[in-house]
């Protein structure tokens, strides 16, 4: 079983992206479409103070007919943050998501922030390992 350790060695930048929960939610948005990505740890004085994705600005900027630009992050933002540890499995990862029904999962070690992992991280790494257990089988079947 791969531990998030081992994931967040192998993404190209485990540098985790934040947004100050004061910002606008355009800063937020105009972020994560500069980087590719769909999720900001929110910060509040250099702590977690949340989380803001794309559905919340969907869900509640959007189709609430709310201006991004005048809307602080904070107001938007989910504030009950789930988060992992670099020991925990890419299992307990997935459960967690599915559970609790998030896409993303900061990870903490002894309390500082050291990366952020994804759905799509996860499922690459299930996806390699069941590769691997596809090629095993296949070199046992063959011989080889």
């Amino acid at each position: 079983m791969t531990q998030v350790a081992q994931i967040l060695s192998s993404k190209s930048s485990p540098q985790v992206a934040t947004i100050d929960a004061q910002d606008s939610v355009y800063d937020a948005i105009k972020q994560m479409a500069e980087r590719g990505i769909g999720a900001l740890v929110v910060t509040t004085g250099g702590e977690i103070a949340g989380i803001v994705t794309e559905r919340d600005y969907a869900r509640k900027v959007v189709l609430k007919d709310r201006s991004s630009k005048s809307t602080k992050v904070a107001e938007i933002m989910s504030s009950a943050v789930r988060y992992v540890s670099p020991q925990q499995t890419s299992q307990e990862c997935m459960a967690l998501m599915t559970e609790h029904r998030i896409r993303h999962l900061p990870v903490l070690d002894k309390g500082k922030m050291v990366g952020m992992i994804s759905i799509g991280d996860l499922v690459a790494d299930i996806i390699s390992e069941q590769q691997f257990t596809i090629e095993q089988l296949e070199q046992y079947i063959t011989g080889r």
